[in-house]
């Protein structure tokens, strides 16, 4: 079991305006949440100026992109947008990265879709380049935090995992894979889901102790009804017959002490200390959190 303390994040999904936005984030401290996100999605929050936003009415919450798609930025300018937002955000920047997967955001963009190698490689090389810029004393702008904001990667993929074993402060585990059709994601199992993160513990046995373990959760079903919340969870295929169903890790159902529950049982299993849950279940989740801390 590892001794490190739960962190909470919400991820926000809704665009609006800055006074709504705004209230949204005030709510979210309010409810215990450690890390206010967005994810970085085509027709949802534009990421910096949302976090900039965010940091105007908050004061406790990190602040991060989850995660952003190296495939959209050219590091250098990547390098400085995430400086200047940590400026602009009292050092409270998280960088997360991803290779991205969802063909059909290319497209709209005009960006060349390439096969998961290739994305890959650009992901791996926008990490590289960007810590080499942000940890350079003669780079401007400068971020708050020395020598750099704290460096998550996420994914689901043997080399993704690899890399972010090696190089990340957090690995986000997805709990999920690809689908049957371009773009959409199935649920991994808790048998699959212990592997991905024994992958990972393979990698870099030297370090593991030190990565904060995230899974982001892609449902929440206070009334237990887990098929409901399976459908409800964006772009993913439902397939799982409800045996099956029932077992995945990434969908928490019941009141809130048996989500509190979970909660535990994921760290002793996983070692998963951070949660990030979607921004529909950020009010029932916040009643796990209460139960968590009391």
């Amino acid at each position: 079991m590892t001794g490190r303390g739960f962190r909470f994040g919400i991820n926000l999904l809704t665009p609006s305006s800055r006074t709504a936005w705004q209230a949204r984030c005030r709510e979210a401290e309010d409810l215990g949440y450690d890390v206010i996100a967005v994810p970085d999605h085509l027709g949802l929050p534009a990421p910096f100026p949302a976090l900039v936003s965010a940091a105007e009415i908050t004061t406790r919450p990190r602040l991060a992109v989850f995660v952003l798609n190296a495939g959209f930025y050219n590091p250098a300018l990547l390098a400085r947008d995430l400086a200047g937002t940590d400026q602009l955000v009292d050092g409270r920047l998280e960088v997360a990265l991803g290779a991205g997967y969802v063909k059909a955001e290319f497209d709209a963009a005009g960006l060349p879709w390439a096969g998961a190698r290739h994305r890959v490689d650009h992901l791996e090389r926008t990490m590289r380049e960007v810590r080499s810029l942000l940890t350079d004393s003669r780079h401007q702008p400068r971020p708050v935090q020395d020598p750099m904001p704290p460096l998550t990667i996420a994914g689901n993929g043997n080399r993704v995992l690899r890399l972010a074993a090696q190089h990340a402060d957090i690995v986000a585990f997805s709990g999920a894979t690809s689908g049957t059709n371009p773009g959409s994601l199935r649920f991994l199992g808790p048998d699959a889901l212990a592997q991905r993160v024994a992958h990972v513990r393979d990698a870099a046995p030297d370090r593991f102790g030190a990565i904060e373990l995230n899974l982001l959760i892609h449902a929440v079903a206070p009334d237990g009804d887990r098929r409901r919340a399976a459908a409800g969870a964006r772009r993913f295929e439902d397939h799982l017959p409800d045996r099956d169903l029932s077992e995945v890790p990434t969908i928490l159902s019941g009141p809130p002490g048996e989500m509190a529950d979970t909660l535990e049982r994921h760290r002793e299993r996983y070692g998963f200390t951070y949660f990030t849950v979607p921004e529909p279940a950020m009010r029932e989740f916040a009643r796990a959190i209460a139960k968590v801390r009391s």
